[in-house]
């Protein structure tokens, strides 16, 4: 939500996105923009409380605003530790590192929001994040506000901007980065993300492997007109060994998303099963270098 949902003393959207959220019951939710968080976090208590879950928020950049947050359900992860990255990212980060109930292997989660006016700035938050897949110890789900472009849509259904058709010229200077001596739509967060199959995008997952078009759907911005069409700009990425799990991914940009915020909801569904059984398997080295799934031997 733009602004935390709030509008210079109303909080008429707020409510609406809360409502939205209390409907869908997630059980892991990445938040953006949680602006005007308060020291003593009577807006996170509160989205917390009404959404039966407990928030954890990164902590604030010099210029004060627009944290993130992750959001999870207490009856069904348990946490088992924090860490803040301030340096090598764009903006502060929190990581979670949480078990899942009757798992042996943790999961880490995050919540992005990647800068919106620097792509080097993105990239380097990138390739920090890769560094939560290192030696495959967790398992890794995250998402957010990436504030550039998937990489291998194809163009038929998500086609990158025309930036002749952009009127706003300033926003070409923030979306483009130059590659071969040209200026181009900055895909490159999503390639260092992907790239060698370190985690897998999960709206490109369920196009091709769940044969879902529909995941590629636009998700901002709701609002503006002067930035072109809507772009794919929200994504969710998850370690590969946690791809299978996924039965769905859904934009959802109805009349009352619409209302509460300039980006779309982006929901993924999981098999449970299949969720728990890749957090109690553990990763085994072959002799060819490849990583294969066995299960963690029983306490």
């Amino acid at each position: 939500m733009e602004r935390n949902g709030l509008d210079a003393g109303s909080r008429r959207r707020r409510d609406v996105a809360l409502e939205v959220m209390e409907h869908l019951q997630p059980d892991i939710l990445f938040r953006q923009e949680e602006s005007a968080y308060d020291e003593e976090g009577r807006l996170r208590d509160e989205e917390a409380h009404r959404l039966g879950m407990e928030s954890y928020v990164s902590p604030l950049s010099r210029e004060r605003n627009s944290p993130t947050a992750t959001l999870i359900r207490p009856g069904l992860f348990q946490l088992e530790g924090e860490q803040d990255w301030h340096g090598g990212v764009s903006k502060p980060v929190k990581i979670l590192t949480v078990r899942m109930r009757g798992t042996t292997r943790p999961l880490k989660l995050t919540s992005l929001h990647l800068w919106w006016c620097d792509p080097i700035l993105r990239a380097t938050t990138a390739r920090r994040v890769t560094s939560l897949a290192d030696k495959g110890e967790a398992a890794v789900l995250f998402g957010g506000d990436m504030n550039s472009y998937p990489h291998r849509d194809p163009a038929d259904i998500t086609p990158l901007p025309n930036w002749d058709e952009v009127p706003d010229r300033v926003h070409y200077e923030h979306r483009t980065i130059e590659r071969d001596g040209e200026r181009v739509s900055d895909t490159l967060p999503d390639e260092i993300l992907t790239g060698r199959g370190v985690f897998v995008e999960l709206g490109h997952y369920a196009y091709t492997e769940l044969r879902r078009p529909e995941a590629l759907a636009p998700t901002a911005t709701l609002w503006r007109t002067d930035q072109g069409p809507g772009r794919r700009i929200d994504r969710l990425y998850a370690s590969p060994d946690l791809a299978p799990a996924l039965l769905s991914l859904e934009v959802i940009d109805n009349k009352m998303v619409r209302f509460a915020s300039d980006h779309a909801l982006v929901v993924a569904s999981f098999d449970l099963d299949t969720f728990r059984g890749a957090l109690t398997e553990a990763p085994r080295h072959t002799t060819d270098g490849a990583e294969r799934l066995a299960p963690a031997p029983a306490a």
